[in-house]
Order: structure tokens, then sequence, then C-alpha cells
């Protein structure tokens, strides 16, 4: 008898579909598969949304996105969540209480603007963020215009990265990486949890087609922590991979193009 084929780690995200491809779900599932997951899906808002920007959002209802959580958490079992957009107050306080119920590690992008510079998060959702979001998170990973919406601090240099750190962690994740990109030079993140520190370094790659990277770096983390990594392994490969997916990130459309999901398959050709 042939025997069975071994299940592949189950990682869950909860997040909004990107029409385009190339960010929100659609991106998560793509790194799930890449990087030897079984991905599986909450739906938490649907957008029009292309290489030119977001033209719309809407918002499921929260009892649509309970339920898609339960389906999924009950019968198949997660062993890493990864969130991405929330969209309002209501969407994150029920995800916040779904997550504080699951032991499972969590990572926690906290999605409020899109790559073109749409807002994807209500203003008056920010507070749930910080209360009750970030504090069941394994791993938050705000970009530089994230960490200016929930802390105020505006980062123009490494030690902006850690100030910006401390004030995050404050607020209750257990570790957070703070995506330097936007910094001129190299692309550099901070991974610390109050106590080590891990500063990520990768060239910066000529390359303007760069759609879905926050997507995908989270998404590598929480394949990383359902096999079992630990949290400065798991960042380390996800930065890793990401890196790659940005140098073969490719034109699509008029405007900004995604990452690459699959550059490690092509590449062994």
């Amino acid at each position: 008898m042939t025997a069975p084929a071994p299940i592949p780690p189950r990682v869950l995200t909860v997040a909004g579909s990107d029409s385009g491809g190339g960010a929100g779900i659609q991106a998560d599932l793509k790194t799930m598969l890449a990087l030897g997951a079984h991905g599986m899906s909450v739906l938490t808002a649907v957008t029009a949304q292309n290489s030119l920007g977001v033209q719309g959002a809407w918002e499921l209802p929260a009892d649509a996105v309970r339920a898609q959580y339960r389906s999924v958490v009950d019968d198949i079992g997660v062993q890493a969540v990864k969130t991405g957009m929330l969209s309002s107050a209501v969407l994150v306080d029920t995800v916040a209480e779904l997550l504080a119920e699951t032991e499972a590690p969590v990572v926690v992008d906290p999605v409020g603007v899109s790559k073109h510079g749409d807002p994807l998060l209500a203003a008056e959702a920010l507070d749930s963020v910080r209360t009750k979001l970030l504090p069941v998170a394994t791993v938050a990973t705000p970009n530089l215009d994230e960490v200016a919406q929930l802390t105020g601090i505006t980062v123009t240099d490494e030690a902006g990265m850690r100030r910006a750190a401390a004030e995050i962690l404050d607020h209750g994740p257990r570790w957070v990486v703070i995506k330097g990109g936007h910094l001129p030079g190299e692309a550099v993140d901070l991974l610390t949890d109050g106590d080590e520190e891990h500063w990520l370094r990768a060239p910066r790659l000529d390359n303007r087609h760069t759609h879905g990277t926050g997507c995908t770096l989270a998404s590598a983390i929480a394949c990383g922590l359902a096999r079992g990594q630990d949290v400065p392994a798991a960042v380390r490969g996800a930065k890793e991979y990401v890196t790659g997916a940005i140098r073969a990130g490719f034109a699509l459309g008029g405007g900004i193009g995604p990452v690459d999901h699959g550059w490690q398959a092509r590449s062994e050709r």
C-alpha cells in the first residue's frame, strides 16, 4: 500500500482580496505554496485593485469573517495565522477575539495603506489595533508609514527604527519587525523583542515592481513559524525569500508590478 502523503504545515491568512493578484490574500497563498505550506484563507474585504492603485473596497460583515475562521480552525486546524487588511474597528475587534482563542503563533501585518498610498484601514480602527490586535501578536511587521500611524514617530534613520520598535512593543506583541525599506541605502529591517536585536540587511535592488512585499514577508514568517522555527530563524528566512521575490519582480499593467512569489521554482529550471 502507498503510505499517506505527509500533511504540510497549515497556515491561515486573514486578509483582503487583491484582484490584481500582487498583494493580499492572493500574495499570501502564493507565498505559502512556494514555501511548502498549505494555505487557507479568511476573506475580510474585497478590493478592486490593479497596478495603478485601489479603485474600490468593500468590507465583509463580521459574522462572515467569524464563520470563515471557525470553519477552518475548528475542523482543519492551524499552525500559524497571518493577518493583513482588516479595514475597520469592528473587524479588528472580531479578529483579535478569534486569535486570542487560538493556540498558534500569529503574525500581524498592520496594513494601513496600499503601495500606492490608498487607505486600507479606517482611522478609528487604529486604537483597536493598538489595544486588541497587537497584544495577541507573536510578531508584528509594520512598515514606516504604519509605524507613524500607530505611534506618531516619523522614522528617518536606524536610531528611529529602534525607538519605533520600543513603542510598538509597549502595545504587547512578543516581537516586532520594523521594516526600513522606505529609508535610503540598504534595505534594512530591525527584529527585536526588547532584549535581543537583529538587524537584517539586503542590498537595495533597482526594481520598482515591489507590490505585495509586506504581505509576502508576513506570510513567509508565518510559514517558518508553522514549521517550528523560532522567530529569528523564521524572519531571516522570510527576508531572504522576499529579497529574491523583489529581485524577480516584473512589470504588470501600467503601474507598479508585483514581486515574483514563484522565483525559487523558476530559478531551478
